[in-house]
């Protein structure tokens, strides 16, 4: 008799967009999930106005640049003619997958920390520099300061420049809805505070929170898990290792262990 996968018949939200949801998608499938494609989170380019221009003009000026996702990377190399500046400074990333798509494009990061944190980032990057250091950190109009702030008490200088802009589409409102209402989910995944603010703006418009917290609930790491428990939501797994593929695991891992626990 053949072993199910551990998330067999499980519909699983796969919260982000058509772009990278792909792989998340293909990960769900290899467990035996069914994913379910909402994206809560979208992004879009931020207007380029003159202090953005200003900022893409004085690159030389600058000793380092941060980049905390795939997103920004690709946002901010889209303001360049065919993608390229004429300069760069040294580059840092927070993850792995940010280094790898940065290396594609022919880009070589000289710093990674050994989490995908922004506060484990921010220690070992300040250990690395010199007071005095110039940096960039092109970001989200939704995310934190951390890393600026932590940058400026070390006495380094950190200019932080919007480059896109997140929001939820209006269609992923109507398909979360109904999904809810037919209590059609079963396991709900979050990959940032920004798809823990969407999901809970939309399933509270339309009272279904509720719905929701019948659900499983994974996050990808600890940002994301201290927003969710502000809400009063109960998280049931969130991994040591902030990527996709660790919340799947220690979801699974999760699930297993409820099923031996019935069994006893």
């Amino acid at each position: 008799m053949t072993t199910p996968l551990p998330l067999s018949n499980k519909k699983v939200l796969v919260p982000r967009g058509a772009g990278q949801a792909k792989s998340f998608s293909r990960l769900i499938e290899k467990h035996g999930g069914i994913p379910v494609e909402i994206p809560l989170i979208s992004f879009k380019p931020a207007v380029l106005d003159g202090s953005l221009m200003d900022v893409l003009g004085k690159l030389e000026t600058y000793d380092w640049i941060i980049f905390t996702s795939n997103v920004t990377v690709e946002t901010f190399l889209s303001f360049f003619p065919e993608g390229k500046p004429a300069v760069l400074p040294k580059i840092a990333v927070i993850g792995e997958r940010t280094g790898h798509f940065l290396r594609e494009r022919g880009y070589e990061p000289e710093f990674i920390p050994s989490k995908y944190v922004a506060e484990v980032f921010a220690d070992e990057f300040i250990a690395h520099i010199k007071k005095g250091t110039r940096v960039l950190i092109p970001k989200g109009n939704l995310a934190r300061e951390h890393i600026a702030n932590q940058l400026k008490e070390h006495g380094s200088f950190a200019d932080e420049a919007i480059v896109y802009q997140t929001y939820m589409p209006d269609e992923s409102k109507q398909k979360l809805h109904e999904m809810l209402e037919n209590r059609e989910l079963d396991i709900l995944m979050f990959t940032s505070p920004s798809t823990v603010d969407h999901f809970i703006e939309a399933a509270g418009e339309n009272g279904l929170l509720e719905q929701a917290r019948r659900c499983t609930v994974a996050c990808i790491g600890p940002v994301t898990l201290k927003k969710l428990q502000s809400l009063g939501i109960p998280v049931h797994a969130c991994p040591e290792q902030y990527t996709v593929e660790h919340m799947v695991e220690s979801t699974i891992e999760y699930l297993e262990s409820i099923h031996k626990n019935d069994k006893l």
